[in-house]
Order: structure tokens, then sequence, then C-alpha cells
């Protein structure tokens, strides 16, 4: 059984008397959801990054029609199906949480103070709020 399906459909935009006689648009269908090539933690993450182009199915459907011809039209949708499945392929880093410097602080601190130096004296004389 095949998982990739291809359909090909009229192609809009240029191409003459010949867009109107040859079907060249490649539409491939994939159902995602039952997929014996992906391993359950891949398809987690493709479903979980890609799930607004998969229907209620669990069908994704790539189209391309850049090319006047079908097996370019082809390549395309596989290449872009094959960039789609490399994103989610290696499982993201865990973050690991660290502190601010000592340094960082104070820097941060020494300019928060010289701020509000700068602002202070941009007040009228006289209006201390002490």
């Amino acid at each position: 059984m095949r998982e990739l399906e291809f359909r090909f459909v009229r192609s809009s935009g240029p191409g003459g008397q010949n867009v109107n006689k040859v079907a060249t648009k490649a539409l491939l269908r994939w159902k995602v959801a039952e997929s014996p090539s992906l391993s359950a933690a891949v398809r987690k993450r493709f479903l979980e990054r890609f799930g607004r182009r998969i229907d209620k199915a669990g069908i994704l459907e790539l189209r391309s029609q850049r090319f006047r011809d079908r097996g370019r039209n082809v390549a395309d949708c596989l290449e872009r199906l094959r960039a789609m499945l490399l994103e989610v392929a290696t499982p993201p880093k865990k973050r690991v949480p660290t502190r601010p410097t000592r340094g960082s602080q104070e820097r941060r601190l020494q300019g928060k103070q010289k701020r509000s130096r700068i602002k202070k004296l941009r007040r009228r004389p006289g209006s201390e709020d002490a």
C-alpha cells in the first residue's frame, strides 16, 4: 500500500493553450495520523507543528503548480514534505534555566540609577517629593 497519493489537475497561470488540456498541477495527499513510517514522537511533533495544515481525517495535502511540468511539480511536493519532516525529526533541546551573573545585575541596576538621575535633573528645582 502506498502512503503518498498523487492526483493531477489543470494548473492555473501561464502556459498558453497547453494549460487548458494538460493536468500538471500536483496534489499530494498523505494520511499523517495513520502513517506507519513515523514514530509516535515524530508524529506528535508533526501534528503539533503542522496541525493547521491537516484536516480532520488526519490528511495532509500539499499542492504544487510552480512548474509547467508534472514531474517537477511532484518533485516540488516531495521536497516540501521532506523539509517539513526534517523540521520535526529531531526533538527540541530542553532549556536549561540559568541565572543572571552578578555583574549583569549590577550593570542593570546602575543603568536604572543613571536613568533616574537624568529624569530627576529634568524636574523643576524645588519640586522634591521627599
